[in-house]
């Protein structure tokens, strides 16, 4: 699943509102793997992990990916969450893992249902517009209106993410990969979305964050690490989703209002 990737501006005020919620921790352990990297931080005697989708730029033979490799873990959770806000990909997937692992944790807000089930349950006779290409979309098919989905590599009935300035505002629904935070394109994206649309962030790298609430968005759906050390252990093994999914993550659904 690929998105728009656009490194000309990387500010984001979600991020900056994100990071300015954020307490700071000891780091404890960062691993890069090829599809997720973990960050592992202390927060008042306890240690949480985050996760973030591992984001690649073009290697250049002789440059380094990580300028901080081998050196991360002595930087405070803080400065950690600040690298989301730059330009190299495998630094900003550091970030947002980061801000993952820092963010409090409020199980209170938690609903054990994934974003498929919430896409589906609120784009019932609707026109739904998905950001990003998920394994369920076939499924999704069936259960809504209208679905409509924009890749950068589109596959067989999806459309390019250029499209997105004409479907998304005819949307009642749009859900959009947390990918979209990673490279600095979600803004953008929400920009183009109807006042009445429902506007869903969702994928294990969202940070669940009160604080997107009050930026516009509606639901988000998204991963709390429920046993740190083999889903550490899978990620540094270049796991996928779903092996990390089984090692000890619990997907989990916060919403603006008590109401799905």
């Amino acid at each position: 699943m690929d998105t728009i990737i656009d490194d000309s501006d990387n500010k984001s005020n979600l991020l900056d509102a994100v990071l300015d919620t954020l307490p700071d921790g000891e780091s404890v352990h960062v691993s890069i793997g090829t599809q997720w990297t973990a960050v592992v931080v202390e927060v008042n005697g306890e240690q949480r992990c985050g996760l973030a989708s591992t984001l690649s730029g073009d290697h250049v033979h002789g440059v380094a990916d990580i300028p901080q490799a081998g050196q991360l873990a002595s930087l405070t959770g803080l400065e950690l969450a600040a690298l989301a806000r730059e330009s190299q990909p495998g630094l900003v997937s550091v970030g947002v893992a980061a801000i993952n692992a820092l963010l409090p944790q409020q199980p209170s807000s938690w609903i054990d249902v994934n974003a498929e089930e919430v896409i589906a349950n609120n784009g019932a006779d609707k026109s739904v517009a998905l950001i990003g290409h998920f394994p369920f979309v076939p499924r999704l098919r069936e259960r809504v209106g209208k679905l409509q989905v924009l890749e950068i590599d589109p596959q067989p009935g999806d459309l390019p993410v250029t499209a997105a300035q004409d479907i998304l505002p005819a949307a009642d629904v749009v859900a959009i990969t947390a990918m979209t935070l990673l490279n600095h394109t979600l803004e953008d994206l929400m920009m183009f979305c109807a006042h009445h649309a429902l506007i869903i962030l969702m994928g294990p790298s969202t940070p669940l964050s009160p604080v997107l609430f009050d930026n516009g968005i509606d639901l988000l759906c998204g991963s709390i690490v429920t046993d740190i050390e083999p889903v550490v252990r899978t990620v540094q093994q270049g796991s996928n989703f779903r092996q990390v999914h089984r090692a000890g993550v619990r997907l989990v659904t916060i919403a603006r209002s008590t109401s799905l």
